[in-house]
């Protein structure tokens, strides 16, 4: 019996389908295929190397770069070597670098530049462990002895035979673990979440049964690797069944490189869609007359058309054929001019979205789909899926999931792709795994037709000075959905009321300002004309708000949240500590001297 190993998929793939393409990368100012055969000859030398350079079964080998294939070979590489890659976010400071790479117990680490090089130059003596540095292709050259070039790493392995790579597969069993994922820290230190083999296929299969992954499916890789979602969708997937892969050439050049490759599945964060829509609409609030009556009938007819598909209803025939009018006409040139004019497959996920949002790119003939999970499930808890979405839910559970909620609310997982625990932290797993359920600690609710919403965060739970618990997620979506606020914190621990700081989308406040005839001028932050409209608007949001759950006071923030101030994690989840901390003066001036 052959043991299901992420390699055996992987080279199995390869034999299947050798010429066909396996991922992209843009050079010279054109798109350059590699295939499948030349893909597993890269990630057979790179296991070669790490076996030279003395990798032993287990170890870890740490990534530190942007989406590149260097990051992928280098970490199919290193399963396939009997090790165990571990992404590292390339915002994490030296000091987190340090503490990833000391944890794993890397004897290698792959970077992509000379700025990530710094960081581990910066802490090598708290890395005693740490034997080499790999840089990407392409990367200037640094004088140093521990570091190796792409080319000279490869090289090294060219005295290792590949029955030495071949031996180690055959070591390895489906629940051994295959990948640390690194939690990013709301609350401390990060975790070494272990996902198994059979977790990490088991999920790649189930996810292609859902969404229909085809070979001739694409996609662009551009969100951090380190993250679950990315390595399903960027690596897992396509070992798997074959679709390829496009790597962005840089975060800044997404928006361009969508536009080239016009991939059949996306994958979004809230911020990208987000950003999608405040773009577009700015564009669209610029058309006028017959132009606008047509996209005004087209956005309609796309509604009423996805309203019947989302829930598995039939379309009438005049329906579908003025849906087919509207396609023809307007979105397949809107849609390919923001590069979705193949997409399929749309998902948000990693962070709540705005309803009002999902329900704008719907009336753009553009279904964007709530997935909900974590790293330890490797990925997705439940998804929604054709002819079975709700705007505004996460969706049913995935099949051959579990999903229950406790009796305080939290969302329990039992099933095949829940993680073997964290590595070296018998207690967190003890924590996290009882009785063979995930505690995700998140808050959810079923509707009757087992639709799941996700209500809050149990450790982010306000508990009033009254007593009261409140779960502040609903509220800050809520006070999102205006444009004008990028980021908002609902405040109340121990309080006698809510508050919230609010940073402000600078651009759109501008333009808003300019609308009403009043000066842009910095500080936007004390505009006396901004300040009465969001004062407005969080009087409105308190409307669909019990009393007690009302924000009383808030203030704007001179700028916006970030990660390099630690408020943000790499996943743009708030760190409420280091918010509380840095905002403390702001924070207890709204609750000074209050009469009540």
């Amino acid at each position: 019996m052959v043991t299901d190993t992420i390699p055996a998929r992987f080279f199995a793939q390869a034999h299947a389908h050798p010429d066909g393409p396996a991922y992209h990368v843009r050079r010279g100012g054109a798109w350059q295929s590699v295939s499948w055969r030349d893909y597993a000859a890269q990630v057979r030398r790179a296991a070669r190397a790490l076996v030279a350079l003395g990798l032993a079964p287990g170890q870890g080998v740490c990534l530190l770069g942007y989406n590149r294939p260097e990051w992928v070979i280098t970490a199919f590489a290193a399963i396939a070597a009997g090790g165990v890659p571990a992404g590292i976010y390339t915002t994490c400071s030296p000091v987190e670098v340090q503490y990833i790479v000391h944890h794993a117990e890397a004897p290698v680490v792959l970077v992509e530049d000379r700025a990530q090089y710094d960081k581990l130059r910066q802490q090598r003596d708290n890395l005693p462990g740490l034997k080499f540095i790999v840089l990407m292709d392409g990367a200037p050259a640094i004088d140093d002895p521990m570091v190796l070039a792409w080319d000279a790493f490869l090289a090294a392995g060219d005295r290792v035979p590949d029955a030495a790579v071949d031996e180690r597969g055959r070591g390895l069993a489906e629940d051994d673990t295959a990948t640390y994922i690194y939690t990013s820290g709301t609350t401390g230190p990060p975790k070494a979440v272990m996902l198994t083999h059979r977790n990490i296929l088991w999920t790649a299969e189930t996810l292609s049964s859902l969404i229909e992954i085809r070979p001739q499916d694409s996609l662009l890789s551009y969100l951090p690797l380190s993250h679950i979602a990315e390595q399903m969708l960027s690596m897992h997937g396509p070992a798997c069944y074959g679709h390829s892969v496009y790597f962005a050439e840089a975060l800044e050049r997404v928006p361009d490189n969508l536009k080239e490759v016009q991939p059949t599945i996306f994958f979004g964060v809230p911020r990208i869609w987000e950003k999608f829509h405040a773009a577009v609409s700015a564009r669209l609030s610029q058309v006028t007359g017959p132009k606008k009556r047509l996209l005004g009938w087209a956005m309609g007819v796309a509604r009423r058309y996805h309203a019947l598909t989302m829930i598995g209803r039939p379309v009438p025939a005049t329906l579908g054929w003025q849906y087919r009018l509207a396609q023809r006409l307007v979105f397949r040139k809107l849609k390919t001019a923001l590069g979705l004019g193949r997409a399929r497959m749309c998902v948000s996920g990693a962070a709540p979205i705005a309803a009002h949002v999902l329900e704008f790119f719907t009336g753009l003939d553009i279904l964007v789909r709530e997935v909900y999970g974590q790293s330890e499930d490797c990925g997705p808890t439940t998804l929604n899926v054709h002819g079975a979405t709700k705007l505004g839910t996460v969706g049913r559970p995935i099949p051959g999931l579990e999903v229950r909620l406790a009796d305080d609310g939290e969302i329990l997982v039992r099933g095949p792709s829940v993680f073997k625990g964290y590595y070296k932290d018998p207690a967190a797993t003890a924590e996290a795994l009882q009785d063979g359920w995930l505690h995700s600690g998140d808050l959810g609710s079923f509707d009757a037709d087992r639709f799941l919403s996700i209500t809050g965060r149990k450790k982010e739970i306000i508990i009033t000075a009254g007593g009261k618990n409140i779960a502040p997620k609903n509220i800050e979506a809520a006070l999102k959905e205006s444009p004008l606020v990028e980021e908002a914190v609902v405040i109340g621990d121990r309080r006698k009321f809510l508050s919230a700081l609010l940073a402000i989308d600078r651009a759109a406040a501008a333009k808003w300002l300019e609308g009403q005839g009043q000066p842009a001028a910095e500080p936007l932050h004390e505009s006396p004309a901004l300040l009465a409209e969001l004062t407005k608007w969080v009087d409105k949001v308190g409307e669909q708000f019990a009393r007690v759950e009302q924000v009383r006071k808030f203030r704007l923030l001179p700028r916006s949240l970030s990660q390099e101030a630690g408020e943000l994690t790499p996943t743009l989840k708030l760190k409420r500590r280091v918010i509380d901390k840095n905002w403390s003066a702001l924070i207890e001036g709204m609750y000074a001297d209050d009469p009540n």
